[in-house]
């Protein structure tokens, strides 16, 4: 059942409302609250004395780069190494509407407000000053309420305006129209305008949000469209961008991807995989549509299912060093959590969420998560181990896929936040990770972002609307194409 719209006034903002029990009462482990206080010169100094083949002016003209469209991204990364014992930070995914400020613990205890104040002070705000129209201000959600009433508590308290918190689910988006290309809510009958509106928008936004809107929206939903919910042209902008960076020595490290990949083509790739690797659905998110492959049997399994969209996309399997893919020499496995004292190592990855402000990038908030069961040297059909010492057959996503969100059997989003583990002083201790491994997970996550911007740039036209014919030609996906409001 579709929610109604709710109207948030300023000073309405209640903390307890908008962190999970255990982040609001944590401490900020001393290296994180660092990491996040350090500057754009400190973390261009630090990373080219370990890394003294790269550019720190190309560096830093990243750190300060101004974005056009991509101004608020989270992005998904894994602790892996290579055979050689190499550490690497390497990115898995980037999201254009991206959670964390539930679950990251305040850096001052004065500040209440914690992130969602940064984020909608130094992105959002800014923009809306500049913004000349009349309407009201709005915050469209359809998932996270938690976190989508805080920002509209926050900016509530920021304009001294009452926000509407709209739900705008997918084939269930009643309360929300366009109309000469503006956005309009219906408020007790009344269909009012929408000046500018603070968009975490999820499941297909693209059906339901044109690319053009003289309403503000932060992100617009060309960053959805071009990597931000396109995990095949987040591929490729990643690639594009490398070879931009040549020179430099610097690179997003993923998986090996390829992509476009049909149905039928699957089976072809993954024997020259060896039967290892991870099958996405590119356009699903929270941890819809992806399939980990461990043998043929599972990828048989795999190919009676029915698929909505006509593309996938294939990534080499980050997992036991005895059972990673190997392709074309290119091999990442997890290095996991610090083993607890039964001797159990956890496949865990971090959420880093990052603002393009005026002076360039800087992170908002961080958290990780962590999966149900531990990594093991030996796929096998055991049934203990689980975190939740549930009676439950572990399979590899048990032990591979890290995401919290579920669907209960009413259809509801839900969290499962006994895997969350936080940047305090007790969790982050587990994970093992250094100052140097944050620095190169925030670079990491900086370029692409900035690649995504760069594709989105390609894929919009003078007039402000999308290159349909290019887009089809770097998607090749007709389901897709045909969901995108025109």
């Amino acid at each position: 059942m579709q929610k109604a719209i709710e109207k948030i006034s300023p000073g309405s903002f209640v903390p307890s409302d908008h962190w999970y029990p255990k982040a609001l009462n944590a401490q900020i482990h001393p290296l994180v609250n660092f990491f996040m206080n350090m500057s754009h010169d400190q973390i261009i100094t630090r990373y080219c004395y370990l890394n003294p083949r790269v550019d720190k002016h190309v560096l830093k003209s990243l750190l300060t780069y101004k974005t056009r469209y991509f101004r608020w991204a989270g992005t998904d990364l894994m602790h892996a190494t290579t055979p050689r014992g190499q550490d690497r930070m390497v990115v898995i995914e980037t999201n254009s509407c991206p959670s964390g400020q539930k679950s990251f613990p305040l850096l001052d205890d004065h500040e209440e407000q914690g992130g969602y104040y940064r984020l909608l002070t130094d992105v959002f705000f800014p923009q809306l000053k500049k913004h000349r129209a009349s309407g009201v201000l709005a915050v469209f959600y359809d998932k996270n309420y938690m976190e989508n009433a805080g920002y509209a508590g926050v900016l509530a308290d920021l304009t001294g305006e009452e926000i509407y918190l709209v739900p705008d689910y997918n084939e269930a988006h009643d309360h929300i129209r366009t109309k000469d290309q503006k956005f309009h809510i219906n408020v007790a009958g009344n269909w009012l305008p929408v000046r500018a509106a603070f968009r975490y928008v999820t499941q297909k936004p693209w059906n339901r949000i044109p690319i053009y809107t003289k309403t503000l929206l932060l992100n617009p939903i060309i960053c959805c469209l071009a990597g931000g919910r396109n995990k095949l042209l987040a591929a490729k902008a990643y690639d594009m961008f490398n070879a931009e960076l040549l020179e430099s020595s610097l690179a997003i490290r993923t998986p090996t991807t390829i992509w476009n990949v049909s149905k039928k083509e699957i089976p072809l790739w993954l024997e020259q995989f060896r039967y290892k690797a991870v099958v996405k659905m590119p356009y699903s998110n929270a941890g819809q549509g992806v399939y980990v492959i461990t043998n043929k049997r599972e990828l048989d399994k795999f190919m009676e299912r029915e698929f909505e969209y006509e593309q996938f996309i294939i990534q080499q399997l980050i997992g036991h060093p005895k059972w990673s893919t190997s392709y074309k020499r290119k091999m990442y496995f997890q290095v996991g959590t610090v083993p607890n004292k039964r001797d159990e190592i956890y496949v865990f990855d971090v959420r880093l969420m990052v603002a393009n402000t005026t002076g360039g990038f800087s992170p908002i908030a961080t958290y990780s998560r962590r999966t149900r069961a531990p990594l093991v040297s030996k796929l096998t059909n055991r049934t203990n181990g689980l975190s939740d010492k549930t009676v439950h057959r572990i399979t590899p996503d048990d032990i591979l896929i890290t995401n919290l969100s579920y669907k209960d059997d009413n259809g509801e989003w839900g969290t499962d936040t006994s895997r969350l583990m936080l940047m305090d002083r007790r969790d982050f201790n587990k994970l093992g990770l250094s100052l140097d491994d944050l620095i190169s997970g925030y670079i990491q996550t900086v370029m692409a972002v900035i690649a995504i911007d760069k594709m989105a740039e390609k894929l919009i036209s003078k007039k402000g609307t999308l290159k349909r014919k290019l887009y089809k030609s770097l998607v090749g996906d007709n389901v897709l194409l045909d969901e995108i409001m025109k």
